[in-house]
């Protein structure tokens, strides 16, 4: 580079050192080393210590960093309200559409995402699988959750007492097998819902496998679905193989979601 570049780079370059060592400083720490020494920082960043003492005590009034011992700090609890209010504020549909697109194109199957409103199963996005027989259920649509394999697994997110609370006052009587009549079978059918982590659920000519998705507080907050004509679907070769595909969808979203962050 010849000196009148570097004249140019020099006049181009906007940074602000300061805060790039800052924010250097706050990637420093992860789950291996969540606690570093002043002078650990200092030498990874080339300087000393008397030079970043001003941007260490700064990130602490702040609360990016924690003091816990004499010159010894992790991160502090700005950084996780910060990452989670970020994650709170993404809504569920534009993370979940492109990891439901990719799970139609992969298996050919229709693929649906709900939440729970209630009783409930609010039906939020589908991914269309252009084919014959393809299962469709419009955006919008309303089913009882105690009914469907997604709203099954919706279910699962409510502990026992919860889930009394919610049918206390619900029919269950109205609806067809292999719907549950009766609160304890409600209750117990969940239980096994939870424990297995999936539901497979055969209606009139279609079969549904459906998962959880979690959010950072391992909290069920909605449920998606893989479903098709019961021919294509209805053998354990192929339901095996959905199954799994289905999971690591799930686990992919929930990863967006900050699942099994620390």
């Amino acid at each position: 580079m010849t000196a009148h570049e570097e004249a140019i780079e020099r006049e181009t370059d906007y940074r602000v050192p300061a805060l790039q060592r800052g924010l250097t400083i706050v990637q420093m720490f992860n789950a291996r080393e969540r606690t570093l020494a002043m002078n650990d920082i200092a030498e990874r960043l080339g300087v000393t210590v008397s030079s970043i003492y001003r941007i260490v005590h700064t990130l602490t009034e702040m609360g990016y960093l924690r003091k816990v011992a004499r010159n010894t700090y992790e991160l502090g609890p700005q950084v996780v309200a910060d990452g989670f209010s970020y994650l709170a504020s993404r809504d569920i549909v534009d993370i979940a559409m492109p990891h439901l697109n990719a799970l139609r194109d992969r298996t050919s199957l229709s693929c649906h995402l709900t939440i729970r409103e209630q009783t409930d199963s609010l039906y939020v996005y589908r991914a269309f699988a252009a084919q014959r027989l393809s299962v469709n259920i419009p955006i919008g649509t309303r089913l009882p959750c105690h009914c469907t394999a997604m709203g099954r697994m919706l279910l699962t997110g409510l502990g026992e007492d919860a889930l009394a609370g919610l049918y206390q006052h619900a029919r269950l009587d109205d609806y067809p097998p292999p719907a549950p009549k009766t609160l304890p079978e409600l209750q117990q059918l969940i239980a096994n819902d939870r424990e297995r982590g999936w539901v497979l659920h055969r209606s009139d000519y279609s079969t549904a496998i459906a998962c959880a998705i979690r959010n950072h507080l391992g909290q069920v907050v909605a449920a998606i679905n893989l479903s098709g004509p019961e021919a294509v679907m209805d053998n354990g070769f192929s339901q095996d193989r959905y199954r799994e595909e289905l999971e690591k969808t799930a686990d992919a979203i929930a990863l967006e979601l900050g699942a099994g962050a620390t």
